[in-house]
């Protein structure tokens, strides 16, 4: 979340930020406005009550102890200390009124990110490679998954309901090979830690990157529920979220801690479940657009002066995937518009399919600033004799796994209807070069 201090005391200039995201986003602002002057009024009249308090303590301190002057000093210091005390409960209570408005604010776009309103506005940053050009039609990766036999997107519906899908066979082991690649590569390859986190995370978990309490419908929650039968010692209420992305486990592990050594990073594969709340009708057909998928995230916590550099940095190490795979692919910078809530600055990273005749989104590269580090009170000390500060944040897909074998097959089709392997991907695939049916 942004800071409070600064909202308040610069409520133009945080206005005139969140409106290049648009007026709703600067709306956002108002109730937290009509509060501003209160809290001014208090913060005003307590620092002339402590000035008071401060002014009684030094003439009690001069007076004589068994003077009557003294007793009626003493009286009136109590009373001050009375309504010192009153008005800082007051502040307390009104800013802690001002936290859930605020948390329900955007973050403020970096100067570097474009304007625009949406994705028409964004901004191409580069483009790798060439489109492949298929000496016939393309069929989709739906079309090619079920034929091969390897996508199973009716067995899937059975079992789950629409937008699941069984994995079989070469299917199956295209996506472990997908996740032991790309953990390879971002860990021994661009010195990230590995770690393999819970998939199921509490609420604070979730309110730490922000994605509560604005976006509770985007997520599959786990009822509250109680071991009845367990001692009541060992008596566990729970209430759970499936994570949607490694970025909140993984961001999570270092909440309410001061990191001594900078810069950390992850990379992370889990699976990740999204209710996709809205989204019907739109990229629904086969893998695009699940609401079970896998996914390795990259996360990195910076110091503020390294931060910008190093989204650059984590962006590169993204696409280093596709350039591996083969993959035809463009980077687009977010304008103000189209950013997530909680990104300062956003790079997707769209690759190329021939079925579709179009980029689609296969990594969303976000610089955070301090904004999860806030909520989740991450920070850094700079040396030994510094007070902490908050870290920057920044994650992205390093990559969408599923998203990542649809462009494979799509891209790597063949006029028979088999699909060739990519090269880098070949070991992982036990040497198999060519996904044929019945493989």
């Amino acid at each position: 979340m942004l800071d409070l201090r600064y909202v308040v005391e610069h409520l133009p200039e945080a206005r005139a930020a969140l409106m290049r995201r648009g007026p709703a986003a600067a709306r956002s602002l108002d109730a937290i406005a009509e509060q501003a002057d209160r809290r001014r009024g208090l913060i005003m009249r307590l620092d002339a009550l402590r000035s008071e308090q401060n002014d009684a303590n030094a003439a009690m301190a001069a007076a004589d102890k068994k003077s009557a002057e003294f007793g009626a000093r003493r009286d009136a210091l109590k009373a001050v200390a009375q309504s010192v005390k009153a008005l800082e409960a007051e502040l307390r209570e009104l800013e802690a009124g001002l936290e859930p408005l605020l948390l329900a604010v955007p973050n403020l776009p970096s100067e570097q990110t474009p304007d625009g309103s949406s994705e028409a506005d964004n901004r191409l940053v580069r483009e790798h490679g060439q489109k492949p050009a298929l000496p016939f039609a393309p069929r989709d990766h739906v079309e090619l998954g079920t034929k091969l036999g390897i996508l199973d997107f009716e067995r899937g519906t059975k079992l789950s309901g629409a937008r699941f899908v069984v994995q079989r066979g070469a299917g199956a082991r295209m996506s472990r090979a997908l996740m032991a690649f790309m953990l390879d590569l971002h860990s021994e390859r661009h010195g990230y830690t590995e770690v393999w986190p819970p998939a199921l995370v509490n609420e604070e978990s979730m309110r730490g990157t922000g994605q509560l309490p604005k976006f509770a419908g985007d997520f599959f929650r786990i009822a509250p529920w109680e071991v009845a039968d367990a001692p009541e010692a060992e008596r566990e209420r729970r209430d759970l979220y499936l994570i949607p992305t490694a970025e909140v486990p993984v961001t999570n592990m270092h909440r309410d801690e001061i990191l001594e050594a900078m810069p950390v990073k992850y990379c992370a594969y889990t699976p990740c479940f999204r209710s996709e709340a809205g989204s019907y009708g739109k990229d629904t057909r086969g893998m695009i657009r699940m609401h079970q998928f896998d996914k390795v995230e990259l996360v990195r916590f910076e110091r503020p002066e390294d931060a910008e550099a190093a989204h650059e940095q984590l962006t590169r190490d993204a696409e280093v995937v596709l350039q591996q795979l083969g993959l035809h692919y463009r980077v687009m910078e977010l304008c103000a518009g189209d950013l997530g809530a909680g990104a300062r600055r956003c790079y997707d990273i769209e690759v190329w399919l021939p079925a579709q005749s179009t980029f689609r989104e296969i990594s969303s590269c976000s610089w955070f600033g301090d904004y999860q580090a806030r909520r989740a009170k991450i920070r850094y000390r700079p040396s030994k004799t510094e007070k902490p500060k908050l870290v920057h944040t920044i994650n992205g897909s390093g990559l969408a796994i599923g998203r990542t074998m649809v462009a494979i097959l799509e891209n790597y089709q063949q006029a028979d209807g088999s699909v060739r392997v990519p090269e880098a991907l070949v070991p992982y695939m036990g040497g198999l070069q060519v996904i044929e049916a019945g493989r």
